[in-house]
């Protein structure tokens, strides 16, 4: 029986690659990828055309000959900090890209679409765990372009009949248990590989901030292992098949690690201590930010079985210790 066919946009990239891996032996999978960020060693085995989504003729026409049944849209930029001094970059791409991924799919009709959204759509959450109807207020242009997005496929539901199911993600981390595979953003701003990155060059990691509203006054965020966020996509694919339809989710553990307990772990795992120190503290972070996790764990019957702190820890260390300089193409 021939496989179902699924297009991935951004499939090279951190989360992308692992779920392109996580999902190959169950579908025919296309990726499209500009590789600005992503890299084609990710994902060694899979087909891939080089494709920016600006270029709307060539989408449509790729997606049109291809014929998916699904497609799940990972492709973004995601530096928040970046999208405060250059929105336009995030939403000429996240949005407009995102946009014409849309129309490409309902002119080719296409009906399911999964969404690769964030945490960042919250904003400064009142309510800790976040529950997924909070109040939806970014503070930065990449939260903002994810949340137009969510509200572009509602309405593209409503009129076309565009099924999707948007994932917000909180901090994904880790790496393939034996380091085969793993994160390798350029440049890096996700605070576990900075970290290991700072013990294998002997340098001093530093902590931003060590006055939030915390037990040891260093930020809290739930850590979900991207082997977990993988998996989630496949669950919501075929809860998309299955004729569920126009859901948000979050995709996290429901509990939260300190930046203070995240250095202290590592110091467990490598069994060495690890230099740090205090700096100021990073305009607009949270004191805390942690999932709430039951609407996905009662429908999707899902939850996080790889983000034990030390495994993810341990995974990464492998991955970066053995690949210092990250993918070489």
């Amino acid at each position: 029986m021939a496989k179902s066919r699924l297009l991935i946009t951004g499939g090279s990239g951190y989360v992308g690659s692992f779920a392109v891996r996580q999902l190959q032996d169950k579908y025919e999978i296309l990726v499209i990828d500009n590789l600005l960020y992503g890299h084609r060693q990710a994902i060694p085995n899979t087909p891939l055309v080089e494709l920016d989504l600006s270029n709307y003729n060539r989408l449509e026409a790729v997606i049109k000959d291809f014929k998916p049944k699904a497609a799940i849209h990972f492709a973004a930029y995601i530096q928040a900090g970046e999208s405060v001094t250059n929105p336009a970059k995030y939403f000429l791409n996240n949005v407009g890209g995102s946009l014409n991924l849309l129309n490409a799919l309902v002119a080719a009709k296409v009906k399911n679409i999964v969404f690769s959204s964030s945490a960042a759509v919250y904003g400064l959450p009142k309510k800790i765990p976040i529950p997924e109807n909070s109040s939806l207020q970014p503070i930065n242009p990449y939260g903002e372009s994810k949340l137009m997005v969510e509200k572009m496929l509602k309405w593209y539901s409503q009129a076309y009949g565009l099924n999707y199911i948007s994932l917000r993600y909180f901090n994904a981390c880790g790496a393939e248990p034996d380091g085969s595979f793993g994160e390798d953003h350029r440049p890096e701003t996700h605070i576990i590989p900075l970290l290991i990155r700072s013990v294998l060059e002997n340098k001093i990691f530093t902590i931003f901030g060590s006055d939030y509203q915390t037990a040891d006054g260093t930020c809290v965020r739930d850590y979900i292992s991207v082997l977990d966020l993988a998996f989630v996509h496949q669950q919501a694919l075929e809860a998309l098949f299955e004729g569920q339809k126009n859901k948000v989710y979050n995709c996290g553990t429901g509990q939260g690690y300190s930046n203070l307990e995240i250095v202290k772990s590592l110091e467990r795992v490598i069994k060495k201590p690890v230099r740090y120190n205090f700096g100021p503290r990073r305009p607009g972070d949270p004191d805390i930010l942690v999932a709430g996790v039951e609407k996905i764990a009662k429908e999707l019957n899902w939850k996080a079985v790889h983000s034990d702190i030390e495994l993810v820890l341990s995974s990464a260390w492998k991955w970066h210790s053995t690949h210092p300089q990250g993918y070489s193409d």
